[in-house]
Order: structure tokens, then sequence, then C-alpha cells
């Protein structure tokens, strides 16, 4: 059988192609350069928004901590017995310097939550009594210089409507402080901070080689350190200018809501130049490229392509005759070698899939190694805080126990290398766990574990009840009212299954995430909680080999639930 082919398109010379190559080129090049363009100038405007955002997070932040400070004092002046025993007594008395120092532990608490940078002082009038009440790290001719200003605004009528919920800069000693006097009855206690220490989280930005961060004041002025860029730079980074993209310069200033201060940053863009002159680079070489690519075609057309096309038709009637191919007057070595290549193909399509199928199976034996080894550190670290607690209040019992449980509970973790454990190991490593997490939260809840007895020799990928056990306490156990997690165990005759039931009294599933466990859908990652379900989830779909089940649900009377269903003997088991 002879095949003809009819051409239906209109053949043209090479020439013909290089032209269109060439407008083909061209026009990328532009498309390149109009592309590069907007990609700077998207660039940099979402780096300036990162700019602003981030000293929109930082000011939140700030805002906050002053708020609840300025609160924290006039609650503390207000409501708090000790600062009215100070003031009743004598300054040398017992009851004097009994709440002295209670005042000074409470403030050493406040100040470990918020920082050692924060100090926080008391004055009370008319004992003429000025202290600190938390550690200090300023020197003391900055003390006593902090106390004279402080005692003269004291002094003064208008205190209250200046620094009350008014976080004011003050200079001591040619270092700009930030001050907060809370007022009381002639009773006073004072917040202070450095502006370098408030600023210093904001200063390890990279602001560029010239560029700053500060803070300033309500004429502009710098009261931190190190300036770098003077208030006129700054001017002029803040004004509008034609050439948008051009400027490399910007500036981002943020006023704090309780403050007669700023935050001022100003960047340095000069990163943007480089991009341009990059994107100017790669022009010049795509028009190299496209004109050593018109000289290559030619000749490729000549020596490659006519060749290939003589041994594309050759084949082309093998494939319809099985006639033998030769391909000895090709002029190409490789064509001459493609018949003993094509004929061997098919057995190395064979081997390679069979490569890829023992590949697979590695890849799925590691990824279960790493499900097993994946431990919460923030647990470990609870642990040690949960017995550092308890070793202040010398609870030396609970203690003990908490250090029992805990290195039962690790002994388990890694010692456990198998991909199978019995039943009841795992029940008591959960058992363990949840003893441990009692003693945190100081009998915050209940647990109730029930198992049949035949049910204790079945065999278990270790891990799987604490992944959902974890879950159940952390969402359903809190300080506020007593939480119930119940744990239950029995066997089904009918199909030789194990059941594994875990519940508890908290809110339950949101409904959102209920849906997508039902469906198995992917869960986004919240803290790993969510990882280690859908991992544990892969494993027992593994391991059992689709004859494992899991179920979730929200039970009537409130609370999740969770049903595991395994096959009492693991696949391979005899």
């Amino acid at each position: 059988m002879r095949l003809i082919i009819h051409r239906t398109g209109k053949p043209y010379p090479v020439k013909h192609y290089v032209n269109m190559l060439i407008i083909i080129l061209f026009t990328a090049l532009v498309l390149d350069f109009m592309i590069s363009y907007a990609s700077i100038s998207i660039v940099k405007q979402q780096s300036g928004r990162s700019l602003r955002d981030t000293a929109d997070l930082y000011i939140n932040r700030i805002n906050h901590d002053f708020a609840y400070i300025n609160h924290y004092m006039g609650w503390s002046l207000a409501n708090d017995q000790i600062i009215e025993t100070m003031d009743e007594n004598a300054s040398g008395s017992a009851e004097f310097l009994k709440s002295n120092t209670q005042l000074h532990q409470r403030f050493t608490e406040l100040q470990k939550n918020y920082g050692q940078a924060y100090h926080f002082f008391i004055y009370l009038k008319n004992k003429d009594f000025f202290l600190n009440c938390a550690p200090l790290s300023i020197g003391y001719p900055d003390y006593l210089e902090l106390k004279r200003q402080i005692i003269s605004y004291a002094e003064d009528k208008n205190v209250y409507d200046k620094f009350y919920s008014h976080w004011t800069p003050i200079l001591v000693r040619n270092q700009y402080y930030i001050l907060n006097i809370v007022p009381y009855h002639d009773r006073y206690l004072i917040c202070l901070i450095s502006a370098d220490e408030l600023i210093r989280p904001l200063q390890s930005i990279d602001m560029g080689k010239n560029g700053t961060v500060s803070l300033v004041d309500e004429q502009g002025k710098n009261i931190s350190t190190p300036i770098r860029v003077d208030e006129t730079q700054a001017l002029d980074a803040a004004k509008p200018s034609p050439f948008g993209l051009a400027q490399s310069r910007a500036a981002v200033t943020s006023r704090f809501s309780d403050a007669s201060f700023s935050v001022q940053m100003i960047a340095k863009y000069g990163t943007f130049e480089k991009i341009m002159i990059a994107q100017l680079v790669i022009i010049l070489l795509a028009l190299m490229i496209a004109i050593v690519l018109c000289i290559v075609m030619l000749y490729f057309n000549k020596r490659v392509l006519r060749p290939i096309q003589s041994f594309s038709d050759t084949l082309a009637r093998w494939n319809e005759e099985s006639a033998a191919l030769d391909f000895k007057n090709s002029k190409i070595i490789e064509l001459e070698q493609a018949s003993q290549q094509f004929k061997d193909l098919i057995g190395q399509i064979r081997r390679f899939k069979i490569d890829m199928y023992e590949q697979e199976l590695e890849k799925q034996r590691i990824q279960l190694d790493y499900m097993k080894l994946q431990i919460n550190p923030h647990f470990f670290l609870n642990c040690l805080t949960s017995m550092y607690s308890m070793a202040q209040m010398q609870m030396y019992g609970e203690i003990e126990r908490m250090a029992m449980s805990t290195t039962q509970y690790f002994r388990y973790i890694f010692q456990n290398g198998q991909n199978f454990v019995r039943l009841q190991d795992e029940i008591e490593h959960v058992r363990i766990y949840l003893d441990i997490q009692r003693h945190r939260y100081r009998n915050a809840f209940a647990y109730h574990i029930s198992q049949d007895a035949e049910t204790g020799e079945i065999r278990i990928p270790p891990l799987v009840l604490q992944t959902f056990i974890e879950n159940a306490v952390k969402y359903a156990v809190s300080r506020v009212t007593e939480a119930s997690i119940t744990l239950s165990v029995s066997r089904e005759m009918q199909g030789d299954l194990a059941r594994i039931t875990i519940s508890d009294s908290g809110p339950g599933f949101p409904p959102d995430i209920l849906e997508q466990l039902i469906h198995g859908g992917p869960l986004h990652a919240e803290n790993g909680n969510r990882i280690g379900i859908t991992n544990t989830i892969q494993r027992l779909a593994l391991l059992y080999k689709g004859q494992a089940d899991v179920s979730f649900s929200n039970r009537e009377g409130g609370g999740a639930e969770v049903t595991i269903t395994i096959p009492v003997l693991p696949p391979g088991s005899h």
C-alpha cells in the first residue's frame, strides 16, 4: 500500500520563517520591556505597602502594650490595697516594707511580660518617697535626674492632663525616654522606656544603604539613635515625584494613638535601579540570541532538519509496511543508531515502570518513618514550664509525678521504632499524656478510658490515638469550665474489626473543618495539629491498605467525636 500525502498549505522558503522569527522576537522584546517596567512598579508598590503594614503592626502592638500598662497602673492606684498601706504607714515600718516588697514583685512580673526595657516607679508625694518598683537597667545618674524631673512634674497641677494616658518623650542626660505618669490622690505610678529600646525591633529591618528607622516628636525631630538621615532628606523622600518609578527613596510615618511621637521609616530603594539595569541587559541578550538563532537556523535546516525529515518519512513507511529500516545514507550516525534504540525502547519502559514502583514504595516507607518521628516541641517546653511553676510553689510531690509521667511519655516515643504496637501500650501512653495535661491544667478536665478485655493485644500504629487526644485537649479543655474526654475501645465480631471512639465535651468541630474532614479534603496548617490529623489518616490508609476508616462528627449534646475502625489483624499478619 502506497501512502500519498497531499499538501494543503503553501510552502515557504527558510527566509520567510526567519522573518517570522525576527518579528516574534521583536514582539517578545517589546513585551519583555513592558513587563519589566510593570514588574518594577509593582514590586516597589508592594515593598512600600509591606513597609507600611510592618509599621502598622508594630504600632498596634505598642498601642496595646501602652494601653494595658496604663490601665494596670491606674487600677493598682485606685484599687490595690498595697499602695494604700504604703501611703498610710511610716516608711520604715514592717507594714510599709512588706507592701513595698509585694508591689515590687507584681511589677517585676509585669516587666517580665513586656520586657526589661520597661521601668516602673512609685512616688508618694505626702511621704516624699520615690523608688523603682521593678528591676532597673539605667545608670544611677540617670535615675537621679529622672527622679528630679518626675517630682517636678508631680508638682504641676496639670499633670493629669499632660501625662495620664498620654505617653510623652522626655530628655534625661542627652538620652530620650518615653514617660507615662498615672496620678491618684498624691500617689503616682510611673512607666518609662528608652526611645532606642522602643524602636529597636523595627531597626532590624533592611531599609537600604542609607535608610533608617527612628522615632520623631511632634516637630519632626529625631528622638532615637542612630540617626543616619536628617529631617531635610526625610521631607524630600515624602514628597511626590513625577518620576515615581525612578524615585529610590520613600518615607512612611505612622503615629501612635496615645502618644506625642511617631515612627518614621525611610527606605532607600537602590535595588530597583539594579533591577532596571538587569532588565535592559536581559533585553540586549535576547536580541543577540535572536540574531544568533537566525544564523543557526539556516545551518540547522541544511545539516540537521532535512536528514531528520528523511528519517521521519522512512519511519512512517516502516510503521505502515513493517519493513526493515536502513539509515546508512542519512549521514548522521545517531539516526543509524535509532533503529536499535527504538527496538530497545519497550524493554526500557518496562524496567522504568518497575523502578518507579520500587521508588514509590521506598518513598512511602520514608514518609511513614517521618510521620512517626514528629514530636511537638511545645509540649516538651510546656512540661518544663509546669514543673518550674510547681517548683516555685514548692509542690514537690506533683513535680515527682510530673517528671515520672514525662519520662515515661518520651521513653515510649523515642524507643518505639515499629510499624505496629500493642493497643494496650498505646492506651497506657495516652493515659500518661492525659495525666501530664491534668497536672498542667490543674485538673481542669476529667477523662475516662474503657476497653474490652480482648482488645489489649490488638496491633495499632504508634501515636495514632495521641494525635486525636491532643486535638481534644487543645480545643475542648479550658480553665473556665471542666471538660471531659472519653476513650472507648470495643471489638466487633462481625468483620473482625476493632472500634476506637474518642469524644469530648468541648465546642466540637467548626462546620467548615468538619465538612473537610468528612469529605477527605486537605486541611490548612494550624500550629501543626491539622497536619497531624492528615498525616495520621494517611498512615492508616498506607499501613492497613485502605481497610481502616476514620469518621468525624459532632455530638448532639456538644463536643467532637472521632471513630477509628481498624482490622484486628494488620495486613501481612498471621
